[in-house]
C-alpha cells in the first residue's frame, strides 16, 4: 500500500462525516439540494433587497474607487484599494474557474451557467457587506500591519450588541477552521493541479516531471514562499501585476476561439438561457440546474464564506463601505467574466454535452477544437497562474486566521509561512482525495457563523452606508 493509500484511509472517515455534514441534501422536487447552497444564495438576495441593490447602484462608483479618484496617501492600511482587491481576487480566481464550470455544465446542462451568472451577480452584495465589516473592525498592529476578517467583526460587532461570548466562539471557530481548511483547498488542491497541467503541457506521459511531481511542488513552493515572506503588501504587489495579467491572457484566448466560432455563439447564448428555465436531461429539471449554477458560483467567488475581506481589511480608507464598494467587482470579474467566458466555450463546443469528458479535460478540449495545438501551453500557464495567485491570497487567509488565534509576532508569522510552503510539496506529490473532501467542508463551514454574523450585523452596514454617502457623496 503507497503513502497516498494510507493517507487517504486514515482521513477517510472524518472526511466522510465532515463532509456528510456540511453537504447533505434534502430532495425538493426531484432534486437534492444542498442547504449550505441556499444559506449562501439566500443570503445574497437578502443583502441586496436589503441595501436596495447596491450591487447595480454602486457598480459605477466602486470602479471610480479602484482607479483611485478618491484616494489620499494619508488614509490608514497596507494596501491601495486595487491591491486588496487583486490580492482578495487571487484567492477566488483558480482552475475551478476552468474545471467548476466544466462540471457545473458537463452535469447540470448549460443552464446551469446561467444560474451560476445569477449566484453571482447576487455574490456582489454579500461580498459588500463582509468587506465592509472587515475594514469597519479590522485591528492595528503594532508593527503597522493591520488585521481584519469575519473573526474580528464576529467577535468584536457581536460583543458591541451585547453577545461577547457568542462573538468570541464565532470567531474563533471561524479561524480555526479557515487555519486548517486553507491547507487544503487553497493549497495542496492548487499545487496538485498545477503540477497535473505542468506534466501535460510537458508532455504528459512523456514528460520529465512525470512521476516527480516533487520537484513541481518545491518549486512553487520556493515561488510562494519569495512572496509571502514580505507579507500583504508583498502579496499585493504580486497580485497586482499577476491578476490582470492571467485573467487577460484566459480572456483573449476566449474571445479568439469565440471570433472564430462567431456564427454559433448566439447559439450558445440562446441554448444557455433557454436551457435555464427548461432543461432536458438534467436531473431535477429546473431546480437541477438552479442548484447546480448556484453551487459552482458559491464554491467559485466564495460570497457568504467571508474569506475576502481578510484581504480587503487591509485597504488603505477612512470609510468602510468604500471597500464594500471595491468587494463587489470581485464576484463580478470572477463569475460573471471568466467564468462565463469557460462556459460559452464549452458549449460552443459540446452544445448537446455527449461523452464522459468533464472538469478541466472539457475545457482544454473545447479550446483544441478550435485553436491551434500550442494554444494549450498558453491555456496550462493561465491555470499554473490561477493556482499560484489562489495560494498567494491563501496563505494571507490563512496566516490571519493563524495570528488570531495565537497572537502576532514575527516568529509565529514565519513558521505558519514554513508550514503553508511545506503543504504545497505534499499537495503537489499526493493523490488528495479525503483531504481535499475534509478541507472544502473545513472552508464551507465557516458559511454559517459568518452569515449569522452579517445577518445580525445588516443594520451597522446600512448605517456605514449612509455614512459613506454623506461624507463622499452627498
Amino acid at each position: 500500500m503507497n503513502i497516498d493509500q494510507l493517507i487517504d484511509d486514515a482521513m477517510r472517515p472524518a472526511a466522510d462525516f465532515l463532509y456528510a455534514i456540511i453537504f447533505f441534501k434534502v430532495p425538493i422536487l426531484g432534486a437534492d439540494f444542498p442547504p449550505i447552497v441556499a444559506w449562501l444564495v439566500v443570503g445574497g438576495i437578502f443583502f441586496t433587497l436589503y441595501f436596495r441593490f447596491i450591487n447595480i447602484r454602486g457598480f459605477l462608483h466602486a470602479i471610480d474607487i479602484v482607479r483611485g479618484k478618491y484616494a489620499s496617501p494619508g488614509d490608514p492600511g497596507e494596501l491601495t484599494q486595487l491591491r486588496a482587491l487583486t490580492t482578495a481576487i487571487a484567492g477566488t480566481v483558480g482552475i475551478g474557474n476552468m474545471a467548476g464550470v466544466a462540471i457545473a455544465i458537463s452535469v447540470g446542462g448549460p443552464g446551469a451557467a446561467f444560474w451560476m451568472a445569477f449566484a453571482g451577480l447576487f455574490g456582489m452584495s454579500t461580498k459588500f457587506a463582509e468587506c465592509t465589516l472587515g475594514v469597519m473592525f479590522r485591528r492595528a498592529n503594532r508593527d503597522g500591519s493591520v488585521s481584519g476578517g469575519p473573526m474580528y467583526y464576529l467577535e468584536v460587532g457581536l460583543q458591541r450588541l451585547g453577545w461577547p461570548v457568542t462573538g468570541k466562539g464565532l470567531g474563533v471557530f471561524y479561524a480555526a477552521a479557515m487555519v486548517i481548511g486553507c491547507l487544503g483547498i487553497g493549497n495542496m488542491f492548487q499545487s496538485n493541479q498545477a503540477a497535473e497541467m505542468f506534466i501535460i503541457i510537458t508532455g504528459r506521459e512523456d514528460s520529465f516531471f512525470e512521476g516527480k511531481s516533487w520537484l513541481l511542488g518545491l518549486g512553487l513552493a520556493f515561488m510562494v514562499a519569495l512572496v509571502i515572506v514580505g507579507g500583504i503588501k508583498a502579496i499585493g504587489s504580486t497580485t497586482v501585476r499577476l491578476v490582470p495579467s492571467m485573467a487577460i491572457l484566459y480572456i483573449i484566448l476566449a474571445l479568439v476561439f469565440m471570433a472564430i466560432n462567431i456564427e454559433r455563439v448566439p447559439g450558445a447564448i440562446g441554448a444557455i438561457i433557454s436551457n435555464a428555465f427548461s432543461p432536458e436531461g438534467v436531473a431535477g429539471g429546473i431546480l437541477g440546474a438552479i442548484i447546480i449554477g448556484f453551487q459552482r458560483a458559491t464554491f467559485s467567488n466564495e460570497a457568504g464564506l467571508g474569506s475576502a475581506s481578510i484581504a480587503h481589511a487591509a485597504a488603505r480608507t477612512p470609510l468602510p463601505a468604500s471597500e464594500g464598494y471595491v468587494a463587489l467587482l470581485g464576484p463580478f470579474i470572477d463569475t460573471l467574466v471568466i467564468s462565463m467566458m469557460s462556459a460559452m466555450v464549452i458549449v460552443i463546443y459540446n452544445p448537446v454535452f455527449s461523452g464522459d469528458i468533464s472538469g478541466i479535460e472539457l475545457t482544454i478540449r473545447a479550446f483544441e477544437s478550435t485553436l491551434p495545438s500550442w494554444t494549450t501551453i498558453l491555456i496550462g500557464i493561465a491555470a499554473i497562474l490561477f493556482a499560484f495567485s489562489t495560494m498567494l491570497g491563501w496563505a494571507y487567509y490563512g496566516l490571519k486566521a493563524f495570528t488570531y488565534l495565537v497572537g502576532e509576532g514575527m516568529i509565529r508569522s514565519q513558521g505558519f509561512n514554513l508550514l503553508f510552503c511545506a503543504f504545497v510539496v505534499i499537495g503537489a506529490s499526493l493523490e488528495l482525495g479525503s483531504l481535499i473532501d475534509l478541507s472544502d467542508a473545513l472552508v464551507f463551514i465557516v458559511a454559517i457563523p459568518n452569515l449569522i454574523g452579517l445577518y445580525v450585523m445588516a443594520p451597522v452596514v446600512k448605517a456605514e452606508i449612509a455614512r459613506y454617502r454623506a461624507a463622499r457623496l452627498s
